[in-house]
């Protein structure tokens, strides 16, 4: 049922579909997104800890940790609590006491216990527990890193572990790999996913931080994830899994639904008559964010709605893509938002560019022109970044909208895969909140394309960096309009209580945070005036 709009949407039309879910009907030809299992919430919402005697339960993982990184003491002639793996004559507290064969990690991922279900239950729902349960609304939104940060257990081992990759400390990075490798799960909660992923990034890491020699003398535990990334994924699953993470999250949802609202004030402003909206698009929406923009520009006061619009969508930004950026062959969009445009009586033209050079060509005159550059440069090299920035600088657009994860490290290899994993950790646990705990294949493809980010090689950036480099490309910040900034509000709302934006005033970027820990920002731009 669509909701009423409130007065405020009805003072200002153009963005009252920034606040709807009515846009996404475009897609749902073929695909139903709510099944039984959906409305089945199993209590706690987690898969159970592995029952095998092998793996430490909840109580015990403090312990072990501590154990873990505890400076390392003369090998005892007896057995010895965490030693190097590398020695079959030590048991560790994480191996089984009896000679039986250790169960795999995927079947004591799904082993259940009815007592350690009603116990997970009771930590779930006590007071201050985190670790990415809950889901409520309300949830706490200032905690942040330091009320929670003694329940990451997967950060304190995984932290020091890039550490000792880099410092070629080969016998720690074997015994830390162990330690992991029996902890790591990609279906159990926020702290095991992320050791997964993260145990994942440093065994791809290590050959180029030690060389492959001394590599090859690491035992590596199982660590690909099951599940692979965009570009592998289904096409039918990978639609899905976009829609409804735009439906749970505002990850992406909230930077779009600003998005949109910056183009739709630019169309209409300016010019006596209406004037052909061009927008060109750099994002990792794959689509999903033009249906609520194309229903806001029919809803422009006065009438004022495009006489045409149209979408190019770019290639690659950077070598690899950026996570969330690819998509898997044989996916296309845009019959689907044309079909929509249609229905709406809006006249849309979609092209694709193989790369910024290609738009110069494109462009009409008396277009007003939009760049909409979406998470896309994140991981991109310095030297992509400058010429990505310029080329757009040389489109000479109305406005660019920039949206980026708002992380940046110290400098240091291990300092910024400690960022990564920061960043990473918000995701998990917002996602986990997101899904009120549910496992299904679109929260895992989501993950698994998230877990990506992890690995890769150029350090994200802050906000203040970004801010000098559009500044250095001759761009000048906009602000967002009253009326933008208090719709993404309203459309906050919907969402998990953890989830929280601020707006830096009259002109700057609106934050997006999670538990009051930065996860990205979207900020408008301008080319500077010469002279």
């Amino acid at each position: 049922m669509k909701p009423m709009m409130s007065c405020h949407e009805k003072e200002h039309p153009e963005l009252a579909a920034t606040t709807s879910n009515n846009g996404f009907s475009w897609l749902d030809d073929s695909i139903s997104f709510l099944t039984a299992a959906d409305v089945d919430i199993v209590a706690g919402g987690y898969e159970e800890w592995w029952s095998s005697p092998a793996v430490a339960q909840q109580d015990d993982i403090g312990s072990v940790v501590a154990q873990t990184l505890s400076p390392p003491a003369p090998l005892p002639t007896t057995s010895s609590p965490l030693a190097h793996a590398s020695s079959p004559a030590v048991s560790s507290p994480l191996e089984p006491s009896s000679s039986k064969k250790r169960k795999s990690p995927a079947h004591r991922a799904s082993a259940h216990s009815s007592t350690n279900q009603r116990r997970r239950a009771d930590q779930l729902h006590r007071p201050g527990a985190s670790g990415g349960g809950g889901g409520k609304k309300g949830g706490s939104k200032g905690g942040g890193a330091g009320s929670d940060r003694d329940m990451r257990w997967a950060e304190q081992l995984l932290n020091p572990c890039a550490a000792a990759v880099e410092a070629g400390s080969m016998s720690r990075v074997q015994h830390l790999f162990y330690v992991l490798g029996e902890l790591a799960s990609f279906s159990g909660d926020a702290n095991h996913r992320l050791a997964a992923h993260g145990l994942h990034a440093l065994a791809r890491r290590l050959p180029a931080a030690v060389g492959h020699a001394a590599a090859a003398s690491v035992r590596m535990p199982p660590c690909d994830c099951p599940t692979p990334a965009f570009a592998g994924a289904e096409p039918r699953l990978f639609r899905a899994s976009l829609i409804k993470f735009h439906e749970v999250s505002p990850w992406f949802a909230l930077p779009n639904a600003l998005a949109n609202a910056a183009i739709a004030q630019a169309a209409a402003r300016g010019a006596a008559e209406p004037r052909p909206l061009h927008v060109v698009d750099l994002g990792v929406s794959h689509g999903v964010q033009w249906p609520t923009l194309l229903e806001s520009l029919t809803r422009l006061p006065g009438g004022r709605a495009p006489p045409a619009v149209r979408l190019t969508v770019a290639g690659p930004a950077a070598t690899p893509p950026a996570p969330f950026s690819a998509s898997p062959p044989g996916y296309d969009f845009s019959p689907h938002l044309l079909r929509y445009a249609k229905s709406i009586n809006l006249q849309l033209s979609i092209s694709r560019a193989g790369s910024l050079d290609s738009v110069h060509g494109i462009a009409s005159p008396g277009e007003a022109l939009v760049v909409c550059l979406q998470f896309r440069l994140g991981h991109a090299t310095a030297d992509e970044r400058a010429d990505i920035l310029n080329k757009v600088r040389g489109l000479s657009p109305e406005l660019v909208v920039l949206s980026e994860l708002d992380a940046g490290g110290d400098g240091t290899a291990a300092g910024e895969f400690t960022s990564r994993l920061e960043l990473l950790w918000r995701f998990l646990e917002s996602t986990s909140a997101a899904f009120k705990g549910r496992d299904g294949e679109e929260r895992r493809l989501l993950e698994a394309e998230a877990g990506t980010s992890v690995a890769s090689d150029p350090a994200g950036e802050g906000r203040e960096a970004w801010r000098e480099r559009m500044a250095a490309a001759g761009f000048e910040e906009a602000a967002f309009g009253d009326e933008a900034v208090e719709s993404a509000k309203s459309l906050l709302r919907k969402y998990d209580g953890g989830w929280e934006m601020s707006a830096s005033g009259a002109a700057g970027a609106v934050a997006l945070r999670w538990k009051g820990q930065p996860v990205s920002f979207c900020s408008l731009w301008r080319p500077a005036c010469s002279g």
